[in-house]
């Protein structure tokens, strides 16, 4: 029992200590072409619609497909918004494999509801 209790703090706390980037932050970097952007949900909310230029590799499928993602370009995880798990288990699991990797503070809906501009279509 204390084993788990001891996990389960762990990881909220490892998520506690994953600092976000903002929406506006990342708007900056991304026209100065800093990070690549990361859409961890499942193909089709990403076809539903997604952030310009984000790459879709569902959580599920990331391990396989680490050899399609920059290893000397910041990568900014983001899923469907901040109660969700899938872009900081992303963003731990890049972390680990020595990528370096933030999370996008809120999510997709976050990003729309701010007005700010969305894609839709699926993944090349």
């Amino acid at each position: 029992m204390l084993v788990v209790v001891l996990a389960v703090a762990s990881d909220f706390h490892a998520r506690d200590s994953m600092e976000p980037v903002s929406r506006n932050e990342l708007t900056t970097r991304l026209a100065d072409g800093l990070v690549t952007l990361l859409d961890v949900r499942p193909h089709d909310e990403f076809a539903q619609g997604h952030l310009p230029g984000a790459l879709n590799i569902p959580l599920a499928t990331l391990e396989a497909r680490l050899s399609e993602l920059p290893a000397d370009t910041e990568i900014i995880a983001y899923c469907r918004g901040p109660y969700r798990v899938l872009a900081f288990e992303a963003v731990t699991a890049l972390r680990a494999r020595g990528f370096k990797a933030a999370r996008l503070e809120g999510g997709f809906p976050e990003w729309k509801a701010a007005g700010l501009v969305v894609e839709t279509g699926a993944a090349d």
